[in-house]
C-alpha cells in the first residue's frame, strides 16, 4: 500500500522555523520526483517546492525561494521542507506529492501521483 505521511505542522509565530517531513513507503522512493503543496481554504492549492530524483535540483515558489529548503534522504524514504522566517501568509495546510514521470518535477498538480493527507501549518503574528 502507498503511503506518505506528513508530520511536522504547528502553531509557531512569525519569525519562526518548522521543518516538515513526509515519511512513504509502498513505492520505489528513488524513482521518484517529490513537491511540497499548500493550501488555503478557498483557495487553489499551489506549488511550494519540489526535488528531483537523481541530481536532486531543487525548485521554489518566488514566495518562499530563500527561506524554504526541501530535501530528502533516499534511505530514510522521507523528504522534508525546513522552513524558516515564516510569515502568517504561510499559514495553509502542506501536502507532499511524488511524481513518476519523465524530466524535471512539474508544475501541474495533476501529473503526481501520489498524495499525503496533509499537515497543519499556522503562523500568528
Amino acid at each position: 500500500e502507498v503511503q506518505l505521511v506528513e508530520s511536522g505542522g504547528a502553531l509557531v509565530q512569525a519569525g519562526g522555523s518548522l521543518r516538515l517531513s513526509c515519511a512513504t513507503s509502498g513505492f520505489i522512493f528513488n524513482d521518484y520526483d517529490f513537491a511540497w503543496f499548500r493550501q488555503v481554504p478557498g483557495e487553489e492549492r499551489e506549488g511550494v517546492a519540489c526535488i528531483s530524483r537523481g541530481d536532486e535540483a531543487t525548485y521554489y515558489a518566488t514566495s518562499v525561494k530563500g527561506r524554504f529548503t526541501i530535501s530528502r534522504d533516499n534511505a530514510k524514504n522521507t523528504v522534508y521542507l525546513q522552513m524558516n522566517c515564516l510569515k502568517p501568509e504561510d499559514t495553509a495546510v502542506y501536502y507532499c506529492a511524488a511524481d513518476h514521470s519523465q524530466g524535471p518535477p512539474p508544475i501541474q498538480q495533476y501529473l503526481y501521483d501520489y498524495w499525503g493527507r496533509g499537515t497543519q501549518v499556522t503562523v500568528s503574528s
